[in-house]
């Protein structure tokens, strides 16, 4: 009988934990799923000024879609690379600015003097 009671016991505290992350991998209201793929289809439109007006529509910056938007399984620069919109795949590579990697260390030198 205890470990009928256990194994009760057990199921009944890992339920809510079950619930809880089931429920946080479908959070996705269907408004947002709604705009992500429009904004996925202007991306392959391969046309600058309808990207510009459906990241607007939905008030998302173009720099926001291009780090966090997966169309597909693939980010959305190589998504619309994939499929040969290459115009608007450099618009949002472009948002996402210049990196520059700088070697301190080899520019500055610093002189001691005992």
């Amino acid at each position: 009988m205890t470990k009928v009671k256990s194994t009760l016991l057990a199921l009944a505290a890992a339920l809510p934990l079950l619930t809880m992350s089931m429920s946080s991998q479908a959070a996705m209201s269907p408004y947002m799923e709604n705009a992500l793929i429009e904004v996925c289809k202007a991306t392959l439109s391969n046309n600058v000024h309808k990207l510009n007006k459906t990241t607007k529509q939905y008030r998302l910056t173009k720099k926001t879609v291009a780090l966090k938007l997966m169309c597909n399984g693939e980010d959305v620069i190589s998504f619309a690379e994939h499929y040969g919109a290459n115009i608007t795949a450099a618009k949002l590579q472009q948002s996402l600015g210049d990196v520059n990697i700088t070697d301190v260390a080899a520019l500055s030198k610093m002189d001691v003097s005992f």
